[in-house]
């Protein structure tokens, strides 16, 4: 006989958990409001956030109304889903980084209200107490069952968005890693980090630097407090949350956050809340009516460290996003901001040393357009645009005895100042050799001991010098050309064209290249070729035809179609040559030298041949004074024969045959006296009995310079003398 009377018990149960359930709800609205208001001390981010406390009052309307159609229609059935707004709010909470378990507190206690509510309400609709007993019993099995399967989707909810959030964090990371730091570029550097982070992180990114970390000499003060914007992002056109411009120089308020940001190397998160925004945020009051428009909220600062410098403050701005930075979100802006940090210091740190290698190299290359009647030149030297750096490209023109000049390129193998100062050593080592008049293969030579013996003065760290180089020596009384190379790319040489035709003939003569410098012990060979009048000599580095698109044959191709084609002008060629061969920036320095040569006039060199006999001595004074006569010099006569006489003398006394006496006029008057003889004479210091040795002592007080050369079959000693200042006609070449 119980269980009927319990299943009808149960069923009277039901019955008036529905009358209940009737009766409150039209008050589900002012339910939902008193249950906030109990749990206004628990959560006070409810009343903090607005979008949380608007969604939470819609949240909670549900979940009695939930309960209600619960006791209404089916008190026996298992608890419903949650309701939409309590699977946003856990998706909320996560998203601002609020614990689960305070959410989870506020279900208790909200449950745990509404359940006293109705409770309260029991003793209105019926005077049995102990179908009152019944229905709170009923209540609590049927509330805590809601509450826990409600809890559960809230929790897997919330979990969910901190997963995805957390995924969407280690992309950010993953994109800030790939796509900071590609170039060694400051500025570039910069706005790849304003790039990755206005995509879904922050509405607006600017980045401000120190005037130190900009300039280029490293000279500037790392105390001031001047800083630079150099770069900003917005997800709005035209940054109009942005008081400043690129490039423009401000300083920060005194005391302000990014002040203090900067000084002690913390971040900031800085939530904005009314309409009041502080003098840094809103430079102006039409600044700030834009970002109150906006409904600018929250602001990240976070100083940009790097190898114990600090380099500016990079901001993140929200606006449009509706959620405010959290901690999370600023752990996230730190670590983005250090590895941009760390890239830009390296192209800092690029930037300088390669303007001091670009200006070290500058320096050390010729300044002007070397003149010289010889040959017409024109030069152009470009540094790398790449990350490799400034190398060690040089080239040089030289003048030598005789009329005749020495062309010279290289290429130092490595970057940065390392290969710049080498170039610099090498080019004096190339002048120094080209001064003594050694042949070009004696001169390579020479120079290969060289950097051998840099190689073992050199650590380790700076690697192993290697260098090539290419020196030519151009005689304009024979019109030869004697060169020799170095592991470096043969010259073009390019002729006038044929009669009846109007392209310049261009090509590579057949030049034997060598090893490189630094190898040692490998022989070096000395190429000589005739160069008509007005022929083109074009030396460049490998970095002028070579690249990642094109390959040698291809360069070389595209370089003698262009010199076919050149006009008169050297300068408009070495223009279309660079236009051709590197319309962008090139990846190696480039180093380019085009040649124009001269013949110099039959009628201003006069040779004499002399047997080997004193009374040949006087024949030869006599032939250098006709010869002045002739060229309109009468009055460096006494000097000449002077000269003449002491070199002519030495040569038949201490030298072999056949000897030759040879005068050019050319910017210099040069006198040469020649013999079979590798012997070559010194300056001494002769003594108060001594009948002789004085003659060259005398040679160099009476000329300009003086020197001695050597051939392969002899030997050359020559002085030079300054032509008159009024000048004269005759030294014009042809």
């Amino acid at each position: 006989m119980a269980f009927p009377y319990i299943r009808t018990m149960g069923t009277d149960v039901d019955a008036f958990l529905g009358q209940l359930a009737r009766h409150l709800r039209p008050e589900v609205d002012k339910l939902a409001a008193l249950l906030l208001q109990r749990l206004n001390g628990e959560l006070p981010e409810l009343w903090e956030e607005p979008d949380i406390a608007g969604l939470t009052l819609e949240e909670t309307a549900q979940h009695v109304t939930a309960l209600l159609d619960l006791l209404e229609t089916h008190p026996g059935a298992s608890a419903p889903e949650a309701p939409p707004a309590a699977l946003e709010i856990g998706r909320l909470y996560a998203r601002r980084g609020i614990p689960v378990s305070r959410l989870l507190r506020a279900y208790r206690l909200g449950h745990l209200s509404l359940l006293e509510r109705l409770q309260a309400e029991a003793p209105r609709l019926t005077g049995d107490w102990h179908m009152i007993n019944l229905t709170t019993m009923r209540l609590v099995a049927i509330g805590f069952d809601y509450v826990d399967r409600s809890s559960e989707e809230v929790v897997a909810a919330y979990q969910e968005e901190r997963d995805r959030l957390l995924q969407r964090r280690l992309a950010l990371t993953d994109r800030a890693s790939k796509r900071i730091g590609t170039t060694l570029d400051i500025s570039r550097t910069a706005e790849e980090l304003t790039e990755v982070c206005t995509e879904d992180f922050a509405d607006l990114v600017t980045v401000d630097l120190f005037d130190a970390v900009l300039d280029e000499t490293g000279t500037g003060s790392p105390e001031a407090l001047t800083q630079r914007r150099v770069a900003q992002r917005s997800v709005l056109d035209g940054c109009p949350e942005s008081g400043l411009r690129i490039g423009e120089a401000h300083i920060y308020p005194d005391a302000s956050e990014p002040v203090r940001v900067l000084v002690s190397g913390r971040s900031l998160l800085h939530h904005i809340t009314g309409t009041e925004l502080p003098t840094w945020v809103a430079r102006s009051e039409s600044h700030g009516r834009v970002l109150r428009d906006l409904g600018l909220h929250s602001v990240l600062l976070v100083p940009l460290h790097a190898r114990g410098n600090a380099l500016g403050l990079v901001q993140f701005v929200r606006h449009r996003t509706s959620v405010p930075f959290d901690d999370d979100d600023l752990l996230l802006a730190q670590e983005i901001a250090s590895r941009a940090a760390v890239s830009i210091d390296n192209a800092r740190r690029y930037t300088h040393e390669r303007s001091t290698a670009l200006t070290l190299q500058r320096t050390l290359l010729p300044r002007n357009t070397v003149k010289h009647s010889a040959v017409e030149t024109a030069s152009r030297y470009l540094p790398a645009g790449s990350r490799a750096g400034v190398g060690g490209d040089w080239y040089d023109v030289i003048p030598l005895s005789g009329a005749r000049v020495a062309l010279v390129v290289g290429d130092v193998v490595g970057h940065g100042l390392h290969a710049a100062a080498t170039m610099g050593r090498l080019r004096t080592a190339v002048r120094a050799f080209a001064d003594i008049d050694l042949m070009p293969d004696e001169l390579l030579t020479h120079l290969d001991d060289v950097v051998i013996r840099m190689q073992r003065e050199e650590s380790l760290e700076e690697g192993e010098t290697s260098a090539t180089c290419l020196y030519a020596i151009y005689d304009p009384v024979s019109r030869r050309c004697s060169l020799a190379s170095a592991g470096h790319v043969p010259p073009t040489v390019v002729t006038s064209p044929a009669t009846g035709e109007t392209a310049r003939v261009a090509g590579l003569p057949e030049v034997p290249v060598g090893p490189p410098l630094g190898l040692g012990g490998l022989p070096f060979e000395t190429t000589e070729f005739e160069l008509p009048e007005g022929s083109l000599l074009v030396l460049h580095t490998d970095g002028l035809i070579t690249g990642r698109a094109r390959d040698l044959d291809l360069g070389l191709a595209t370089l003698r179609d262009v010199l076919s084609a050149a006009p008169d002008s050297l300068e408009e060629t070495c223009d279309r040559l660079l236009a051709a061969l590197l319309p962008g920036r090139p990846a190696d320095d480039v180093a380019l030298l085009v040649a124009r040569t001269h013949a110099l006039d039959p009628n201003h060199v006069a040779a004499m041949d002399l047997p080997s006999d004193p009374a040949a001595v006087s024949g030869a004074r006599r032939f250098a004074s006709d010869v002045l006569a002739a060229w309109g010099l009468e009055e460096l006569s006494f000097t000449t024969e002077l000269v003449v006489s002491e070199l002519v003398t030495n040569a038949i006394r201490y030298g072999k045959s056949p000897v030759q006496l040879r005068l050019i006029l050319q910017s210099t008057l040069t006198c040469e006296v020649s013999d079979a003889s590798s012997t070559a004479p010194h300056l001494r210091r002769a003594r108060i009995f001594d009948e002789g040795g004085r003659g060259l002592l005398l040679v160099a007080q009476l000329t300009e310079r003086w020197g001695t050369r050597h051939g392969r079959e002899g030997k050359v000693i020559w002085a030079e003398q300054a032509l008159p200042a009024d000048g004269v006609s005759t030294t014009e070449v042809t």
